[in-house]
């Protein structure tokens, strides 16, 4: 049988169960009505699309309450992290369109406190030092069904605790030769209390606080006291945190105790992740990608980075209406790729200027329309706002045209150029069909057409003759040559490397098995003449063609690339359809 996940997609503003309970803190005066948020990554990789929606959620929640949501970076492994990441992680939150103000922080500016914390939890017997090895540890912990055992070191005195963890600081200790951990319950249930690792030995370089230090505070130990320390009063995590919260408020209890923050403490929320169909979020997966070169860099359109998603030409205000769209709730379920293309697709249709580009060109030739001569046809810049104007498009003996906007023998229902056919050139003539010139191989290579002078788009006769074809143009003499990218989804399956009907017995599906390998494809296309001075970023609707963007990276002054978006209609499901 299939081992397809279920998919569910949203059409309209979803629930979100944070809300409500936020709704109710303030009801109760929990927080005197404060609302404080963080979205805190760590500096060891690009954002992806799941982030987008953590970002979106915690920022969103604050700008709704009228409070505040820190940018803090959770920077407490050093060999993992670099300044690259912080300045991209802060590029992408802004250019979603967040801002956090004076509120960015960094959990190495706590190290001392964080330090000071485990010192008390030492001296109060709720820490100790260990020295079993990584594998002994695995060994005494038990499993899910098995209890823990105590560790031969549990016992150490306070003092004798106290001396060694100094010495870890000192840097008399190799990595991994001691930790620190907190003294819960060998015998939880929650295996995540069976004294839990607080601290480890790491002689390497931080990014920020340098050498200054060799031992580094575990995430699960720095998170909670860096809430408490910013005063966060809602901390919205991902579900795989759920296991970890009887952790979380077990240490910033034990801490209040000790007098180092005041009660109320912050409440940890957990929400189901984003899963999306047609794409792997999975950070391990998205780096083999990377390096080994399925794709074309961290930045690669195709990639589910913000930074991709930003060449791309998605766009902030589709993100934000995706999340709001999906919704937060606490069960893991499916989004198909469609809901946020479609996202896409309505936020670009009211920002998005309307040009012309021919894709596939195949020459048009007018043959009664004189020699050397060219007029100026318009056309609106964008048909839902009047006040944007018009441009000015050169019309010619010689177009462009769309290769399949011909056809010599057509099939029923073609309503575009066939001999005998008349058809609409938009925003500029209906013309008449008389026939087509093919070359040496038989291919079709110029259609040849007569116009009708009454009939020019703009004027009294353009109602004149009716017709059903409407095709677009470029003038030969005007157009120019330009590199369009067309970007489809990097998978071809909804759920990557999962496996389903048709399989052999033996075949073992991975991720990289259902590759699109149509999922990019570069054209020389032929564009209109106010192409040509298109900014990096900049975005339009192709005429029946869909979304696209100048790319940030590789367009020039009078030379821009152009990336697809998205295309103007779901072609995907049309295809399953």
């Amino acid at each position: 049988m299939s081992d397809t996940p279920k998919s569910g997609a949203a059409a309209a503003p979803a629930s979100n169960f944070i809300r409500n309970i936020i709704d109710e803190d303030i009801r109760s005066g929990k927080w005197g009505g404060r609302v404080e948020t963080r979205f805190p990554p760590e500096p060891n990789g690009y954002l992806h699309y799941g982030h987008a929606k953590s970002i979106c959620l915690n920022f969103g929640l604050a700008q709704s309450y009228a409070g505040v949501c820190h940018l803090r970076f959770d920077d407490t492994n050093p060999e993992k992290e670099e300044q690259e990441y912080v300045d991209s992680i802060v590029e992408a939150v802004s250019w979603l369109g967040f801002d956090w103000g004076k509120h960015q922080y960094f959990a190495s500016d706590y190290f001392d406190r964080m330090y000071a914390c485990a010192e008390y939890l030492i001296v109060a017997g709720k820490a100790y030092v260990e020295s079993l090895s990584a594998e002994e540890m695995r060994a005494y912990r038990g499993t899910l069904t098995e209890a823990g055992r105590e560790s031969p070191y549990r016992s150490r005195s306070v003092e004798e605790n106290l001396d060694l963890f100094r010495r870890m600081r000192a840097g008399e200790f190799a990595d991994g030769e001691h930790v620190l951990r907190a003294k819960i319950d060998m015998a939880s249930p929650n295996i995540n209390l069976r004294d839990p690792a607080i601290y480890r030995i790491r002689k390497a370089h931080h990014h920020r606080a340098g050498g200054k230090w060799c031992i580094y505070p575990m995430y699960t130990f720095a998170h909670p006291i860096e809430d408490a320390i910013e005063g966060i009063t809602h901390s919205i995590c991902t579900l795989e945190f759920e296991d970890q919260r009887p952790f979380y408020d077990w240490l910033l209890d034990a801490l209040a105790t000790g007098g180092f923050f005041p009660r109320p403490l912050p409440q940890q929320i957990e929400f189901a992740r984003l899963n999306l169909s047609y794409m792997v979020l999975s950070k391990r997966k998205l780096i083999q990608l990377v390096e080994e070169g399925h794709v074309a860099g961290w930045d690669d359109p195709r990639l589910p980075t913000l930074v991709g998603a930003r060449r791309r030409g998605f766009t902030a205000g589709g993100f934000r209406l995706f999340a709001e769209r999906i919704g937060v709730t606490k069960s893991d379920t499916w989004i198909d790729f469609s809901v946020l293309e479609e996202c896409m697709r309505e936020d670009l249709n009211e920002a998005a200027e309307r040009r012309v580009a021919v894709l596939d060109p195949l020459k048009l030739v007018i043959t009664n329309y004189p020699q050397g001569q060219s007029e100026l046809c318009e056309a609106p810049n964008h048909p839902l706002k009047p006040e944007l104007g018009k441009r000015e498009m050169p019309f010619s003996r010689e177009l462009w045209i769309e290769r399949e906007d011909f056809m010599e023998t057509p099939v029923k229902g073609f309503h575009r150029l066939y001999p005998g056919n008349m058809a609409r050139l938009r925003y500029g003539y209906v013309v008449k069909c008389t026939g087509c010139e093919k070359d040496a191989d038989g291919n079709v290579s110029a259609v040849l057409c007569e116009y009708l002078p009454d009939t020019k788009s703009g004027t009294p006769g353009a109602d004149s003759v009716k017709v059903k074809g409407n095709l677009h143009w470029v003038s030969v003499a005007h157009g120019y040559e330009a590199e369009v990218r067309l970007y489809d989804r990097l998978f071809a399956h909804p759920y990557p490397g999962n496996r389903r009907e048709g399989d052999p017995e033996d075949f073992e599906r991975g991720f990289l098995d259902d590759l699109n390998y149509d999922s990019k494809r570069t054209l020389r296309a032929v564009l209109e003449p106010a192409l040509r001075n298109a900014a990096p970023e900049e975005r339009f609707q192709f005429e029946r063609h869909g979304y696209f963007v100048a790319d940030r990276v590789d367009s020039r002054a009078d030379a821009p690339v152009f990336n697809r978006t998205v295309t103007l209609k779901d072609s995907w499901a049309k295809a399953k359809g």
